[in-house]
């Protein structure tokens, strides 16, 4: 914390230092005990620590606390904590990464599990008279492969008016977790589970998440239920939300529900249900794009991995079908509609989510990246901007439009969590909906069980308690939430990267097609779409003569000795594995076509690697249409 007089620090009331992770440099004096430490965060400067165990901590991941900063000394002082482990080994990075990002990930405690429901668990018959009975319904799930957190489901019959019922069932994991308690604060301080490559750090313990929550088929579970009645072009008629209990028909992934929808020779009565809502699901999406919500584009990575040494040995970006559209359509309008009935309830008190209009200047690149095309985006609306996208085609240039909405999302704010009495702006501008929350996902989400509760207390199913009606305490606590799931997406991403760097180190040299993203005054920016990689070409390097730069910033493009690199060009590039330095390690690349440019250098940037709100690579959750946005 600092105080300022006259734009000048004239003190510091209180250091923000942590402990960080990092390598030792051992000092070149023969019997010396004492060594820097370089950090893994580059932004943090170099520490002078004191040991005796310099030759066996050498090559190993560890942890340092700052004690000062003498004034006349180049490096803070700090002392040797502990040792991570090897650097390199797959359970010593993602400790490394899990600590660097603040991710809490150590076992719950007995305090936290002394509040689970005790085993075998079942459901009373002074549970069914206080829910309603819905173990009749077709209700089936539909999510990634070996997905064991399964949250939400989907139902959906004919009335006998014509009409249609719908119902999106959300895993009931606030009757399991009661406020205030060990189990809550525990829930509250994580914020999210993180999905990472190889791990899932939960949320809540695995009894809920991966048990007495999932809403697995053919075992009776607790939900919370949105049910619509909807006419045959998806116009709703009315909506009740209630407690219930489900009895779920089937866990589909994908592919499975695709394959029902598709085969005509399948007319059971789940398959009959998914027709309905994927029609239904069409007709929801037309209307948001006709309101203006955007369909944005991010390329989001799978890997494949061994089954025995656990390296990743494929690499490719995900495959989307109808039934990923359709489930993501049904989660929003069921966001969107609890979000209102919160609202109406409680004026002062609901937990939403908003996501802000960029100011104009964001959208300089995009704009001026189009023209390059001979192309124009229109941007002084979301609708302005997503007919603009719908229309920028180039014939004989079938990736344009997605670089064009790659680079869409690079211009947008970030979406958060407010208190509704703490704000007046509740408009969600990619979804161009006035008001927006989460409600879906609540066994990874601590911002869903809040707006169950809320939901829960306007229903009169579950009272309300005095930290659930304080603005300012919920404001508090959104703040929370919008740090813990910046640094989940941040360390997710750096567990791409990490993965990334595994499997070229496993594969050698690779050849592989990209297209320019940026342009720089010295530099392009390589977007592999395969591998959803991103790297910058440098065209500058230490020790060699200078090449021949022209850069215009209007095209933009850069003419490097005589050959112009322009955005969305499509180049050639050799990938290879730079492990020089242990701890920075970094993906190399060459440039193979077009010929005549010297090898060149490219740093992979993990925070640059654009994947998608939730990964995919642990039986993670529904990929939505573009990053950390909804």
């Amino acid at each position: 914390m600092l105080q300022y007089f006259h734009n000048s620090v004239v003190g510091v009331i209180k250091r923000n230092w942590r402990s960080y992770c990092g390598m030792l440099s051992k000092s070149q004096i023969k019997e010396s005990t004492k060594h820097l430490f370089t950090p893994a965060d580059r932004r943090i400067p170099r520490i002078r620590i004191e040991t005796r165990q310099s030759s066996t901590l050498e090559n190993q991941r560890i942890i340092v606390v700052i004690d000062g900063w003498p004034r006349n000394s180049r490096y803070p002082n700090g002392h040797f904590v502990k040792s991570l482990g090897n650097a390199g080994d797959k359970e010593t990075e993602t400790e490394v990464l899990l600590l660097e990002h603040d991710v809490p990930h150590q076992p719950f405690s007995q305090a936290v599990l002394s509040f689970l429901p005790k085993v075998p668990w079942i459901i009373t018959k002074e549970d069914l008279k206080a829910r309603k009975d819905l173990r009749h319904l077709d209700i089936c799930s539909v999510d990634p492969p070996g997905c064991t957190d399964i949250d939400d489901a989907l139902h959906c019959k004919e009335l006998e008016n014509g009409n249609l019922e719908v119902g999106v069932h959300i895993a009931d994991v606030s009757h399991f977790i009661r406020p205030g308690n060990a189990l809550d604060q525990e829930a509250t301080n994580r914020g999210t589970t993180v999905y990472l490559c190889e791990k899932r750090i939960d949320m809540v313990p695995e009894l809920l998440s991966s048990n007495l929550c999932s809403l697995k088929s053919n075992v009776e579970r607790f939900a919370f239920s949105c049910i619509w009645e909807m006419s045959r072009n998806a116009e709703i008629i009315s909506t009740v939300f209630t407690k219930s209990v489900i009895n779920s028909k089937a866990s589909l992934t994908y592919a499975e529900a695709q394959m029902r929808i598709d085969d005509e020779s399948m007319n059971d009565n789940i398959t009959m249900g998914l027709r309905r809502l994927n029609t239904l699901a069409k007709e929801l999406k037309k209307k948001r794009v006709k309101m203006g919500a955007l369909t944005l584009s991010s390329p989001e990575v799978r890997f494949h991995i061994d089954s025995e040494t656990h390296d990743p040995i494929d690499l490719q970006t995900k495959e989307l079908r109808e039934t990923n559209s359709m489930v993501e359509e049904f989660m929003l309008l069921a966001n969107i509609s609890v979000a209102q009935k919160i609202y109406d309830e409680f004026s002062d008190c609901a937990l939403l989510r908003k996501h802000p209009e960029p100011p104009p200047s964001n959208y300089g690149i995009l704009v001026k990246a189009a023209a390059s095309q001979g192309l124009e985006i229109h941007t002084d609306s979301a609708k302005a901007l997503a007919d603009s996208l719908d229309k920028a085609e180039v014939p004989g240039s079938p990736y344009l439009n997605t670089l064009l909405r790659i680079l869409a999302t690079r211009c947008m704010m970030q979406a958060v969590y407010f208190c509704s009495g703490m704000d007046t702006d509740f408009h969600h501008f990619g979804l161009a909906s006035h008001i927006y929350t989460h409600f879906t996902s609540p066994i990874r989400r601590y911002s869903d069980i809040i707006v169950h509760r809320l939901l829960a207390v306007s229903i009169n199913a579950d009272c309300t308690y005095p930290d659930l009606m304080d603005k300012h305490k919920l404001q508090a606590l959104c703040n929370n939430l919008n740090y813990r799931h910046k640094m989940a997406q941040y360390s997710q991403r750096a567990s791409v990267a990490f993965h990334t760097q595994l499997f070229f180190k496993n594969q050698g040299i690779v050849d592989e097609a990209g297209y320019i993203l940026f342009v720089k005054k010295n530099a392009i920016v390589v977007l592999i779409p395969k591998f959803g990689l991103e790297g910058t070409v440098f065209f500058e390097e230490k020790n060699k003569p200078t090449p021949d730069l022209h850069y215009n910033e209007e095209i933009p493009s850069l003419t490097v000795e005589g050959t112009t690199f322009k955005m969305f060009d499509k180049v050639i590039v050799t990938i290879t594995l730079d492990s020089s330095n242990i701890q920075h390690q970094r993906i190399r690349m060459a440039l193979v076509e077009p010929k005549n440019i010297a090898l060149l250098k490219v740093k992979e940037d993990p925070s640059k690697i654009d994947i998608k709100h939730k990964l995919h690579l642990d039986g993670g959750k529904h990929e939505y249409s573009f990053a950390g946005l909804k």
